[in-house]
């Protein structure tokens, strides 16, 4: 049975109000839904795809979407901070479509089974390819996070993303995870593998000695006669978020003084459209938009944001766009431009969702797949459980995914309280999925994921978890750095995001007691950045997981997240959906 586009969606919108699954149709009709999804009509003569935060995501896969992800001072109700019926209210797109999953946590489990896995390479291939085709000289930019996320990427040091994206075309990319691979090996990779193939822009790199740039700071390419620098922002808090070691020649940082130098520059070159590639997360790309001129488009990453819209930021020389294409090789972004006399005179800009049962993947990509994979494939594909659960990461506060995580370190080192990071990259298991190694290292995969145990007084339980919040809940945006709280184990406390810096958390328990700042207590976690935690011979997080994983008798009952109790006005709040 065929059916048009208009009958497939009509057909989509009535199963969806009823909140019935496409049963025979979701197969019949991928291919029209795709036609009408990735249907997309030429527009202007200077065309830029965006992709960014795949942390290393070659396969398909499942990815909820925040709940929480709350917004403050005047990002209050703008986006990115905006979640569930909210934001598709806010950005005019209907409930129980397939862009609908792409963007929300809504109805996660049938909505995901309905349309299957997000993302791919082989998939994302085959988009890019039918978007060049039909816009002649596109550039396909990476906004970073693109070495590190997955076994495969840790086990090869980010050379099986190296190669996917050269086979994938990216012209220009700047970077923050790949950073931890440590700078050598990130100068190779730049020196060998991308020479005279991908340019590794990154105008906030400089060395600590004199200064000096690390990475080019722009580079000017030709599209349709029309010149555009792309000029590259590294994540600017990488010393801090990560371990210094790592890159303790390198100084990174925010500098609008330069960025704006770096405008200029271009321009006087000749530059016609100016855009930046950033990883600063979303809400400093606006703040940035409105500080630095002659910026005609900021394409973001590293808040793993999936913003349907582009949002428009005024400053004192005109207006930029921003946009954000979220994360795992779920979005492909599209921002076409008209530039006309010299500038540019008008755009249009479409997030696009890669859905793997609506893209057949493109069998060079996934040759290459097969082929990295291979080595590591029996070892990836191991159960070590089955999850009766939903297990998912992203959100402020915590996901079922890093409960699992910080349960499983209370119980096998004995500890009373457990810390993970507020990372935001990680995928998400359906009920009933089994649990592999490779789930578990797409949770934890980093080069310096070291399980610690540490005797910790109560007022440094506090101080954690100010200074977390303070990182997240700063209402200047330049004092963010775009991860997620401290998720926390066995202790229960509530938080004031809009109270000020040391303020924020109160009402700290465990067991239903409260804290004594004087007692000590004993700390699990994970991903240390200080030096030494490198040089103590800890094991590896995922050998501590695995070990619980295996002793639950087969499966893993559901996990409910502990999360603060919100206290002061924060609530109401469009970013907050419980």
């Amino acid at each position: 049975m065929n059916l048009t586009k208009r009958e497939f969606m009509q057909v989509l919108g009535a199963a969806s109000a009823a909140g019935l699954g496409l049963g025979r149709f979701a197969d019949a009709s991928a291919q029209t839904a795709a036609e009408g999804l990735y249907d997309l009509p030429k527009f202007g003569n200077v065309s830029l795809l965006h992709m960014t935060d795949c942390h290393a995501q070659l396969r398909p896969i499942y990815f909820r979407e925040p709940s929480v992800n709350l917004g403050v001072g005047d990002m209050k109700g703008r986006l990115p901070h905006r979640v569930g019926e909210d934001l598709l209210k806010a950005v005019g797109v209907k409930a129980g479509t397939p862009t609908a999953h792409a963007l929300t946590y809504l109805d996660f489990d049938q909505a995901a089974q309905r349309y299957g896995k997000v993302g791919g390479f082989a998939h994302l291939a085959t988009l890019v390819q039918r978007l060049r085709a039909s816009r002649p000289g596109a550039l396909l930019l990476d906004g970073g996070d693109t070495w590190q996320g997955s076994g495969t990427a840790l086990w090869t040091k980010g050379q099986d993303m190296v190669d996917a994206c050269k086979l994938l075309g990216v012209d220009v990319m700047t970077g923050h995870w790949e950073f931890t691979l440590g700078m050598e090996r990130v100068k190779e990779i730049i020196e060998k593998d991308f020479a005279g193939k991908v340019d590794f822009v990154a105008q906030n790199v400089k060395t600590t000695d004199f200064g000096d740039p690390v990475f080019k700071p722009y580079v000017v390419k030709p599209i349709n006669g029309v010149p555009v620098a792309i000029i590259g922002q590294a994540f600017p808090y990488t010393p801090i978020a990560n371990p210094r070691y790592m890159v303790a020649d390198w100084e990174f940082g925010i500098q609008d003084e330069n960025l704006q130098k770096m405008v200029d520059e271009a321009r006087g070159k000749g530059a016609q459209v100016v855009v930046v590639l950033s990883h600063n997360g979303m809400d400093v790309d606006l703040k940035m938009a409105s500080r630095v001129t002659g910026v005609d488009a900021i394409l973001g990453g590293h808040t793993h944001d999936g913003m349907p819209v582009a949002s428009i930021v005024k400053n004192k020389s005109g207006q930029t766009i921003v946009t954000n294409a979220g994360s795992n090789g779920k979005f492909l972004g599209v921002l076409d431009f008209d530039v006309k006399n010299g500038k540019v005179s008008d755009f249009r800009y479409k997030l696009l969702p890669v859905f793997a049962n609506m893209l057949p993947a493109d069998k060079a990509m996934d040759a290459l797949i097969t082929q990295i994979r291979a080595p590591y494939e029996a070892k990836l594909a191991e159960q070590l459980a089955v999850t009766e659960g939903l297990l998912y990461r992203r959100g402020n506060f915590n996901g079922t995914g890093d409960q699992l995580i910080v349960d499983a370190l209370m119980d096998v080192q004995g500890a009373e309280i457990a810390f993970s990071p507020g990372f935001r990259w990680g995928t998400s298991l359906l009920p009933g999925q089994p649990i592999t190694r490779e789930w578990l290292l797409d949770m934890t995969a980093t080069t310096y994921s070291y399980a610690t145990l540490t005797d910790m007084k109560g007022e440094m339980l506090k101080t954690v978890l100010e200074d977390v919040a303070d990182n997240l809940f700063n209402p200047d945006p330049y004092y963010q750095q775009g991860g997620d709280m401290v998720r926390v184990g066995g202790l229960t406390y509530a938080c004031d995001p809009l109270a000020e810096m040391g303020q924020r958390i109160s009402d700290m328990r465990l067991k239903g007691q409260p804290i004594d700042p004087a007692k000590t207590y004993k700390v699990a976690g994970w991903a240390p950045v200080a030096e030494d935690a490198a040089k103590a011979g800890n094991p590896m997080v995922w050998d501590l997981i695995e070990q619980w994983l295996k002793a639950r008798g087969g499966k893993v009952s559901p996990r409910q997240p502990n999360a603060p109790k919100l206290t002061g006005a924060v609530l109401p709040n469009p970013g907050y959906a419980g």
